[in-house]
């Protein structure tokens, strides 16, 4: 597989919405911006502390060449920064610059920058548009696509957003290279996720290629970004409101989640969800779903990545862990007081299923830590 024009349509409501590209470099940003019919406008590049430094000057320069009117803003990285106290920050920011419904916002950055940047251009004027510039595997490979913006509220994630499609997202794999090894592998999670829910032949690939991945192969990155990217790219199309089959891509996030928030992010959100990979794994195979061989199987693969199987390093207590699947419950993913729990109904293969009770959770956990 070359990097010479490698580009993932999405369509939004069978109608296209944006491109996804996926490319080694920035040098083809400009000629899709100006394909987009984007020069002349006000752009206000968002980014955080840890990428600014290492990608903000290039990317401005681009849009320079098309663009008298570039600006940028940059918030603390982390997390807890996203916020709705960020985001009124950024409103001021663009009310002060005089942008209007002609401008555009452009996200540099990970799933952080992402979704905030998203959920600011979702609201701000009632919608203007945005371009995603994802720089983490996490982001290049879910959190960009699909148009789920969001903040959280008060250590809920996410708990507040809207869906908000972008007009283009531009993949540069090399910044890849710039991420710490474990911020890199973090990303990991979504990627066996996708696998785990609707492509076995790639999670098998997954697993065979480890060392590839992990040192950034060139040709192994682009296979992962495409087959991870087709994933989520059908199931956004074929759900992009979340009515239906898109609640398969929270397979290992309501424990994850409830986890992540409970132990303050101090594990990566791919991480976290690696952990509730496993125990919904474990689920699965005492349904008999799954064989104990398969759910073996993917805590070998997740920890090729080195990736976290169990809570055993969190030092849980009883009462953590009853705070944890107590936290379940203020999920977004609820329905009626029910949590939407995804199983693996078989290898490559997930359903949702709405019996999976606290109790259950309590137990699996319990067994897990």
């Amino acid at each position: 597989m070359s990097s010479d024009k490698i580009k993932l349509p999405v369509s939004y409501m069978g109608n296209f919405a944006y491109d996804i590209c996926v490319e080694d470099s920035f040098d083809r940003l400009e000629d899709e911006i100006v394909n987009l019919g984007l020069s002349g406008r006000k752009v206000c590049v968002v980014s955080e502390t840890n990428v600014a430094p290492l990608y903000l000057d290039e990317v401005i320069k681009v849009f320079e060449k098309v663009s008298d009117n570039v600006t940028s803003f940059v918030f603390n990285a982390g997390e807890q920064f996203k916020t709705l106290d960020t985001v009124r920050e950024l409103y001021t920011f663009l009310i002060e610059k005089h942008f209007d419904r002609n401008d555009f916002l452009v996200a540099l950055g990970g799933g952080v920058t992402g979704d905030l940047t998203g959920y600011a251009a979702a609201t701000y004027l009632r919608g203007v548009s945005f371009i995603q510039i994802p720089t983490t595997l996490l982001a290049q490979n879910d959190s960009s696509i699909g148009g789920k913006t969001g903040v959280d509220f008060d250590a809920y994630k996410n708990m507040v957003g809207a869906f908000h499609q972008p007009i283009l997202v531009y993949i540069n794999y090399n910044t890849l290279k710039t991420l710490d090894e474990r911020v890199y592998l973090s990303g990991m999670g979504e990627v066996i996720k996708h696998g785990l829910i609707k492509n076995y032949k790639e999670y098998v690939w997954l697993k065979e290629n480890a060392d590839k991945v992990i040192n950034l192969d060139k040709e192994a990155l682009e296979h992962l970004l495409v087959e991870s990217l087709s994933v989520k790219k059908n199931v956004v199309e074929n759900d992009p409101l979340e009515k239906g089959e898109r609640a398969l891509l929270n397979f290992g996030h309501t424990i994850g989640h409830a986890i992540e928030k409970h132990i303050d992010f101090k594990l990566y959100h791919g991480e976290c969800v690696a952990i509730g990979m496993v125990l919904a794994a474990r689920i699965s195979a005492d349904r008999g779903f799954i064989t104990e061989d398969d759910y073996n199987d993917i805590i070998m693969t997740l920890e090729k990545y080195k990736l976290p199987t169990n809570t055993r390093a969190l030092g849980l207590s009883d009462e953590d862990i009853a705070t944890i699947v107590a936290n379940t419950k203020n999920d977004k993913k609820m329905d009626a007081d029910t949590v939407k729990f995804v199983l693996l109904n078989q290898m490559g293969n997930a359903i949702v299923d709405r019996t999976v009770t606290t109790d259950i959770m309590k137990d699996v956990i319990t067994r897990q830590n």
